[in-house]
């Protein structure tokens, strides 16, 4: 017979997958004792952009115990958004903009957040190993190092692009976790699994990778289009070319994608019509009424109307196409200052180009 605590965790997994989740993997508190020191280097280089949250509470992200305390145990989980359709096959079409596939269906923060807490109540009735049955739920938006923490519960690895590689589920994985003061039996952490493979490293067209490994968040597109709130440099909006929000080239060409089946990412994220492919010139043509409306229950939503026209401003200069003149030129006179800079610069990258 097993003993209370194996019993437990055969348990809890078996509940995890009944709730949508398709990894479930357990790591103790003290797992990751390197994080803290890398994330401080990788803070201080500068490579986390203007994104001052990372750095405010950088030594609760190093460490659960930092966070909380009385953490003995992180149950690490993952839900599939394997995307159907190659996310490269519109790298070439001109007049369309790219969504990161993560963004096309329902906001993953509330459809994860959603079973976790069912996965907690769930725990919460259950006969388990020592401890008070404490626990607190994350998704994204706490200080906690979700990667690093997968690859200790055995989800996978963080490949040469720094995200998650499931053997199962490719790069396809949103992550979740539970902290809880319950000692539970770990998992052995998944091997790196990359060998000499560079396609991601390769791949990347404003060369977001100084070394395997390692990003510099201020080259990566996801990070210019989505977390960056200023004028984009004018060095890498070529790179972006028709990225509008976020970029799946460094996870689209990972081999390991090959073992996703797009049939077991959660229904939730499959993608919106209206996100799948958007034209350039609706895009160009959204007031605030209008966004708020194509990107309700999306996490595009945080972004504002702003970001996304600037983006598809730039995605406009890439394309040479003149027919997107017109409407460049009345978002030259935008009463915000960010777009009207794109406007004005994809104008003349279109009239140069025709030059």
């Amino acid at each position: 017979m097993p003993d209370i605590a194996s019993d437990f965790e055969y348990r809890l997994k078996a509940q995890a997958l009944a709730l949508g989740f398709a990894q479930c993997g357990i790591a103790r508190a003290d797992a990751i004792p390197h994080a803290a020191q890398r994330l401080r280097e990788w803070i201080d280089a500068g490579c986390h952009g203007d994104m001052g949250w990372m750095e405010e509470r950088a030594e609760q992200r190093g460490s659960p115990m930092a966070l909380w305390s009385e953490v003995r145990s992180v149950i690490m989980l993952g839900m599939s958004y394997a995307p159907a359709a190659d996310p490269m096959a519109l790298a070439d079409v001109a007049d369309r903009g790219r969504i990161s596939a993560y963004a096309q269906g329902r906001d993953y923060h509330d459809v994860v957040k959603k079973a976790l807490k069912a996965l907690a109540r769930w725990m919460i009735g259950q006969d388990a190993p020592d401890g008070d049955g404490a626990l607190k739920v994350f998704v994204d938006t706490a200080p906690v190092m979700e990667k690093p923490l997968a690859h200790a519960a055995g989800l996978g690895w963080q490949g040469k692009h720094t995200n998650l590689v499931s053997r199962s589920h490719g790069s396809w994985l949103f992550l979740g976790a539970i902290y809880t003061d319950k000692m539970l039996m770990p998992d052995a952490p998944e091997r790196d699994r990359c060998g000499s493979c560079s396609a991601c490293q390769t791949i990347c067209p404003t060369d977001a990778f100084p070394a395997p490994y390692r990003l510099d968040a201020r080259r990566c597109i996801s990070y210019l289009t989505i977390e960056h709130k200023g004028s984009i440099p004018h060095d890498l909006r070529p790179g972006i070319g028709n990225h509008v929000y976020g970029c799946d080239d460094c996870l689209s060409v990972c081999p390991w994608n090959k073992f996703a089946a797009a049939a077991q990412a959660h229904r939730a994220f499959l993608p919106r019509a209206e996100l799948a492919a958007p034209t350039l010139a609706d895009l160009l043509a959204l007031d605030d009424t209008r966004f708020r409306e194509i990107f309700s229950g999306s996490p595009i939503k945080r972004i504002g109307r702003g970001r996304m026209v600037r983006n598809a401003a730039i995605a406009a200069g890439n394309s040479g196409d003149h027919a997107l003149l017109p409407r460049l030129r009345a978002l030259s006179n935008d009463a915000d200052e960010v777009v009207c800079e794109a406007a004005l610069w994809a104008i003349d990258r279109i009239t140069a180009s025709a030059a």
